[in-house]
């Protein structure tokens, strides 16, 4: 682990060449998925550092979606504007998450867990496209800040009372149930937000709203995914807690992801849209982790892989459009399947991945969520049907009013794509349907 973290360290020094930054990001790509090959145990990689699968799978697609992430960023490199302290923040970025996938005890895991805010802030305020993008900010860090304290203090309380913050020695001691459940809801509510769960989730369409296209994707494809794996380190700490508080996580997730469905199918912004789409299918993944089981825990990290690199395309597609267009808007970006043709097929590709459809890795971690969801409470069948159906239903409402519709703009007439913008499609669309045929891999 510790020869990726080097790696990682010394891209900073080649931040002069953006090529070489994003051959670096692919060889370390394709150099981490060699690894495994070999075996690993959670605790085999240096002092300090480990992981289990669900962290490599996780480190893995951090750097598959960063090496993206500069490939769809051409237009920042073409300016020359700011491109190497891009490049930097970026590479600083990618680092606090493999840290944070890496770390062995809570307290460098939330060190490495909060540290992630800050790069993601310097994006979306250095290279935001609106005025609004302060606003944004302000409501990402007092959000994030805000569940983070308490998941501080209740560390330190481990510490002091159970002389551990190692993962796998720490435990909490006997004490009250009230007080069992008010510690058990602090040691959360960090990765509920980061999650982001409804009720807590206005931060995230107002970040990828104003976030630049490489915001958009690293916060949908890999930020996200840090509260479902603060959930699988953090809850069996609290396993009789966590029972208890089930049925609320399980209803908070599937009645939230009903509501944003709805709230999904009368968006007129498309990176709003994908945004709100992205809390209706965290909430599945809530529900899969509260249930505590086998078929929950795979289903969830299945679903948390296929939706980074579908969300994490999706959002690249909806940038392509904006460069051309200037707007975001489905009213006035309607019709595109006339204006730009080979882009049709790549809105249908991930509009269909979006909805779970088959061969999807989206479809395998949908299924297991179900079947999780269903056999803990047989009435869960309602809302779990109502939110695929709805799921389904604003993927549908994102691809045809975008694509068919009669076109209305001054602009007549345009590229209707570059080879570099369908080779970071495909490096999206491949992952995504090819490794449900390792479906195996996400077993924890």
């Amino acid at each position: 682990m510790l020869k990726f973290i080097l790696m990682v360290l010394l891209m900073t020094l080649v931040v002069d060449s953006w090529i070489t930054v994003q051959v670096s990001l692919f060889l370390a790509s394709f150099m981490f998925g060699v690894y495994s090959l070999n075996g690993f145990s959670f605790s085999c990689l240096g002092l300090g550092f480990g992981m289990d699968y669900i962290a490599y799978i996780l480190i893995l697609l951090s750097f598959w979606i960063m090496a993206l992430v500069v490939g769809s960023s051409q237009k920042i490199e073409n300016f020359k504007d700011f491109d190497k302290m891009f490049l930097l923040v970026n590479v600083f970025l990618l680092l606090s998450l493999v840290l944070t996938f890496s770390c062995l005890d809570y307290l460098m895991f939330y060190i490495c867990f909060e540290s992630s805010l800050i790069p993601t802030m310097i994006l979306i305020l250095g290279w935001g496209y609106q005025p609004e993008r302060l606003q944004a900010g302000v409501y990402m860090l007092f959000y994030t800040l805000f569940g983070s304290l308490p998941l501080l203090i209740s560390i330190l309380s481990l510490y002091s009372t159970g002389g551990s913050v190692t993962f796998g020695l720490s435990f909490v001691p006997n004490c009250s149930v009230s007080l069992f459940g008010v510690w058990y809801v602090c040691s959360v509510m960090a990765f509920i937000v980061k999650l982001p769960v409804y009720l807590v989730h206005l931060w995230l369409p107002k970040a990828h709203v104003e976030a630049p296209v490489a915001g958009s994707m690293i916060l949908a494809g890999v930020l996200l995914k840090l509260g479902g794996y603060g959930l699988v380190r953090v809850c069996p700490l609290f396993i009789h807690s966590a029972v208890d508080f089930s049925w609320l996580w399980v209803s908070v997730g599937l009645l939230g992801g009903i509501f944003v469905s709805f709230m999904c199918l009368r968006q007129t912004d498309i990176k709003a849209l994908i945004a709100y789409s992205s809390v209706a299918h965290m909430g599945l993944v809530l529900c899969g982790l509260s249930v505590f089981s086998w078929w929950g825990l795979s289903g969830a990290v299945s679903v948390m892989v296929g939706h980074g690199l579908c969300s994490s395309g999706l959002f690249c597609l909806a940038n392509m459009v904006y460069e051309r267009l200037g707007s975001r808007s489905l009213f006035i970006s309607k019709g595109l399947l006339s204006f730009m043709p080979t882009m049709g097929l790549w809105w249908f590709l991930l509009s269909a991945g979006n909805m779970a459809a088959p061969p999807t890795v989206n479809l395998l971690g949908e299924i297991s969520l179900i079947l999780s969801v269903v056999s803990w409470v047989v009435l869960t069948m309602l809302p779990v049907a109502l939110l695929s159906f709805l799921s389904a239903a604003y993927s549908l409402y994102m691809f045809s009013l975008s694509q068919h519709g009669k076109y209305f703009s001054a602009l007549f007439s345009c590229c209707s794509g570059k080879v570099r913008e369908y080779l970071v499609l495909m490096l999206h669309w491949l992952p995504l349907n090819i490794l449900v045929l390792k479906g195996s891999i996400f077993i924890y």
